[in-house]
């Protein structure tokens, strides 16, 4: 079984799904079947399971690896941190409300008729 720092794509476990799509791209089809059976042993996610098969497939009948290194210059994938604060002010609150009263006989707001 192949170890986790023996892949051919660095920190693979932590690759977004679709920046695994592109980096595979560049492996042939031992690297692919790599993977493959890594992700197998491992997280068996089915998503991931499918892309390595279906590229393997393509490599199988004649789809050549895009070139390039796999492993250069590897910067995971990361969100877009937010701007911070928030834009609610006093100016932009809503009017004060009462709650109902769902029987609470100690809320004024909502009186009682006396049926």
């Amino acid at each position: 079984m192949t170890e986790h720092d023996q892949l051919p794509l660095p920190d693979y476990d932590h690759l977004p799904l679709g920046g695994l799509t592109s980096r595979i791209r560049s492996l042939d089809q031992t690297g692919v079947q790599t993977l493959l059976d890594y992700e197998r042993a491992h997280g068996d996610r089915a998503p991931v399971v499918t892309v390595l098969q279906n590229r393997l497939t393509a490599l199988q009948e004649g789809a050549q690896p895009s070139g390039g290194d796999p492993a250069a210059d590897f910067t995971p994938e990361a969100g877009v941190p937010a701007a911070g604060g928030s834009k609610v002010s006093e100016a932009t609150t809503g009017p004060a409300m009462n709650p109902p009263s769902q029987g609470d006989p100690t809320n004024p707001a909502q009186p009682r008729s006396t049926g």
